[in-house]
């Protein structure tokens, strides 16, 4: 009896998982970036007489990662021990001295002989030789410390990534976490009241004996919308140059979000459902 009451809680639980699906939902943070800074070409820039810093942050948790193009003739030297990430007045270090090893192994086949004693058909005992193989590896490892100082070459971009811009949600009572098409509300914020402010401050030099040249790249999110996934993407055909790739009964799609742009960034969530019959 006991066996059979297991079993059809078993069959339950199955019936039930098998029933089950996941809506998606999408929390858009739209930002405001300071007045040293334009879109241009669907990038977010910062432009002095030596440089371009280019941000992009439409990513799962928000990119303020940024790449600085050197305009000069001369080499640009990062100085990421004064480079840092600033989240509401915290503030967190490019540079964490990290050693970072990596190892390679070489393996190669050895053959072994040895002598093996058994019975033969004779029913008499015989003692042969035989031959085993077996592998051996070799490896190394190789350290490196992480650089203080990064290196732009005249002409060329180099790109400094750490942090993620904001993990968890933005809770609150006029936001639907589950919105239909019809609940979607925006909130909006100042610089004054917005919950979310955060900047880059980055220092380098042309040239190595340059003077230090210093300056903060400043945001704060103005606007948050809880979003179904229906009206975040949507389905494209897919096609080579205007040519649609596949024949008629297996063209293929591909997934595009609406609206992304550089000043903004979202969270993907979910809800477990079941289907209904």
């Amino acid at each position: 009896m006991k066996t059979k009451t297991i079993l059809s809680i078993a069959l339950i639980v199955t019936s039930l998982t098998s029933c089950s699906t996941v809506e998606n939902f999408y929390q858009v943070y739209k930002t405001t970036a300071d007045a040293s800074m334009a879109l241009k070409d669907n990038l977010l820039v910062y432009e002095d007489g030596n440089c371009k810093v280019i941000y992009n942050q439409w990513v799962d948790g928000g990119d303020i990662g940024f790449q600085v193009y050197n305009k000069t003739e001369t080499n640009i030297y990062l100085n990421l021990e004064e480079c840092f990430f600033i989240s509401n007045g915290m503030a967190y270090n490019y540079f964490k001295n990290r050693v970072y090893t990596s190892s390679s192994n070489i393996g190669s086949a050895q053959s072994i002989g040895k002598a093996v004693t058994g019975v033969n058909y004779l029913q008499l005992i015989q003692t042969n030789s035989a031959s085993a193989n077996t592998m051996s590896s070799s490896g190394k490892s190789v350290s490196s410390t992480e650089e203080k100082t990064v290196c732009i070459p005249a002409y060329s971009s180099k790109y400094i990534k750490e942090y993620s811009i904001k993990e968890s949600l933005y809770r609150d009572c006029d936001l639907f976490l589950h919105p239909t098409k019809k609940q979607i509300k925006t909130l909006t914020f100042t610089n004054a009241n917005s919950p979310l402010t955060y900047s880059n401050r980055i220092e380098y030099k042309v040239g190595q004996a340059g003077t230090p040249i210093k300056f903060e790249n400043k945001f704060f999110v103005s606007e948050i919308t809880n979003y179904p996934q229906s009206e975040m993407t949507e389905k494209k055909l897919d096609d080579n140059c205007g040519e649609v790739i596949g024949e008629y009964n297996f063209r293929t799609f591909t997934e595009y979000f609406k609206n992304s742009t550089p000043d903004k960034f979202y969270i993907k969530y979910a809800r477990a459902g079941m289907l209904k019959h």
